[in-house]
């Protein structure tokens, strides 16, 4: 069995685990038990009755959450010429093409998000082995392959989050910090909830959203009422 620490403890002690919570005092909970030394990061997750296996089931996009991710999102792009200088001039800090390929084959990935112009498309396309697994390839549905890389990148640091169905029918995203106000963490969660009951595949039967949770970083998972999330 799996030893509990002393701080785990303190932290749940009290709490119902199987109890069903709405969204808002979910947030609330989550946030009164935050014990790190450290601004942790509220995450949601969300459990689909979807087989992802399936091409036609995967749900996959980006939402701008309304008041940001409290996160420092570091954006590489590939571009030349001038789109080069555009993702520069709106806060890329990793900008290229040949030069950026070769320095990610290399072990440079200290960067959350990848933008492509799509005449880079060919360079970039030789990363997939690396790009691909850590959920960084490029990709025209979730607005990363666009000439108009300077308004991806402001996107991308304003607060656009990417989520994505994992195998199991799970989609995990960060809503936010535990600094964040309630109301602030309330809209960020709706808004991602929203974006993902609007993906709903056609494919999709039966029961689309199966439960929901949420937890900080190093706190105890929270079951939230589907009802309360989705309405």
């Amino acid at each position: 069995m799996a030893r509990v620490s002393k701080r785990y403890k303190a932290v749940r002690e009290g709490l119902d685990l199987d109890a069903e919570y709405s969204l808002e005092d979910a947030i609330k909970e989550a946030k009164a038990r935050s014990k790190a030394k450290f601004d942790e990061t509220v995450e949601l997750s969300m459990n689909l009755g979807v087989d992802p296996r399936h091409a036609d089931q995967m749900v996959r996009g980006v939402v701008s959450l309304p008041n940001g991710t409290g996160k420092n999102v570091r954006v590489a792009v590939f571009a030349r010429g001038d789109k080069a200088e555009e993702a520069k001039a709106a806060g890329a800090e990793l900008v290229g093409a040949e030069d950026l390929m070769e320095a990610i084959q290399g072990g440079e990935m200290n960067f959350d998000r990848c933008i492509a112009t799509p005449d880079m498309m060919a360079v970039v396309g030789r990363l997939g082995k690396v790009l691909g697994p850590r959920g960084l390839m490029p990709n025209p549905k979730l607005g990363t392959v666009t000439p108009n890389v300077a308004a991806a990148v402001e996107a991308a640091k304003g607060g656009q989050v990417e989520y994505r169905v994992e195998k199991a029918g799970i989609i995990h995203v960060g809503v936010g910090k535990v600094s964040f106000d309630e109301a602030a963490l309330i809209e960020n969660a709706k808004a991602l909830i929203s974006a993902v009951v609007k993906d709903r595949p056609s494919a999709a039967k039966g029961t689309y959203v199966k439960g929901v949770s949420l937890c900080t970083t190093m706190g105890p998972g929270l079951r939230v009422s589907v009802s309360s999330a989705t309405e």
